[in-house]
């Protein structure tokens, strides 16, 4: 992003010829780094979450929410994996202006993320069966 940017001033302000292209391509790159960047969240649970009452909670109750959470995160990111998949099957037909690339292609990004958010998720729930119940500090 910071060198596409450098590019629109660069040809704004020194070449006197905006190049048009670099807002539809940053757009595409938010979408990406915004997503990958949420699926990493989940993957190194650091996601926005409010544990504050979970983590009063007994040891077996920790786990439980934690695992509840997971699986609807599986769920999230299993409808956010089709959905976006369809979505991007339903628009690649159309050209984003100004690129000539496939509308489609924003949903390519959302999809990746919502099929990581998936498989992190059984990552996690399927990591509990190593963590003792009855330790509290085992995390």
């Amino acid at each position: 992003m910071t060198v596409i940017f450098s590019w629109l001033v660069y040809g704004r302000y020194v070449l006197n010829s905006t190049p048009t292209w670099v807002e539809q391509v940053s757009l595409l790159l938010v979408v990406l780094i915004g997503f990958l960047g949420a699926a990493i969240g989940i993957h190194k649970k650091t996601h926005l979450g409010v544990s504050y009452f979970r983590d009063r909670m007994p040891r077996f109750l920790q786990i439980f929410f934690d695992l509840v959470t997971h699986l609807m995160l599986i769920i999230f990111g299993y409808v956010m994996m089709i959905y976006s998949y369809k979505l991007a099957v339903f628009k690649w037909t159309t050209q984003i202006p100004l690129i000539h690339i496939p509308e489609g292609l924003r949903a390519v990004p959302i999809m990746i993320c919502g099929a990581l958010i998936l498989l992190f998720s059984i990552g996690h729930i399927l990591n509990y069966k190593n963590k003792p119940i009855n330790n509290k500090n085992s995390e």
